[in-house]
């Protein structure tokens, strides 16, 4: 009886030691809205609407950015666009994973890439144009070498992809994705 009690005691004080850290878990910020994460989930299995849609949710948050400039300096306003940034790059990251999975998986998103290509190279000139921002600014930096990273990847991708379907016409124009 004395043995049960004390597991039990062991159980619950594990659990109750475990509260906070699921309370901080919850709490993790997403740079998608629920709504965007449900459109991207839709998507799910057709990679050029991933691409389109992730493309339309960071041309938002750049837009944001740009806005959050033309503001008089304050405090807020440089944590607000401090925490933008860090979305913007999270999304940009995010963009690149899926591109790299539909890269493995010989998904055809020409489509698509050629106005994420174009996309990342405005997002770049804004980024490196934005007034008043600092050279030691990290989440610019990091925001600054994820979409370098993206429209490199972008770029290659859309050069080895034209080249892999003219050699396999038969695949071409495949619009879903079918995780192994």
């Amino acid at each position: 009886m004395r043995a049960l009690r004390f597991a039990s005691a062991v159980v619950i004080g594990c659990v109750l030691a475990c509260l906070p850290l699921g309370a901080q878990q919850e709490e993790k910020h997403d740079p998608l809205t629920g709504p965007q994460m449900e459109q991207i989930r839709e998507a799910g299995i057709y990679p050029d609407e991933r691409v389109k849609l992730y493309t339309k949710f960071i041309d938002e948050h750049a837009d944001t950015i740009k806005g959050l400039t033309t503001r008089a300096r304050s405090a807020a306003r440089t944590h607000r666009l401090d925490d933008e940034l860090q979305d913007f790059t999270a999304l940009m990251d995010e963009l690149g994973s899926n591109l790299d999975t539909f890269s493995d998986r010989k998904a055809d998103i020409r489509k698509s890439l050629k106005p994420l290509a174009e996309a990342t190279q405005r997002w770049l000139v804004m980024l490196r144009t934005l007034p008043d921002a600092q050279g030691d600014d990290l989440s610019l930096k990091e925001a600054v070498e994820s979409g370098s990273d993206l429209a490199d990847q972008a770029k290659t991708m859309l050069a080895e992809q034209t080249k892999y379907f003219e050699l396999h016409k038969d695949q071409q124009g495949q619009d879903r994705y079918e995780p192994k």
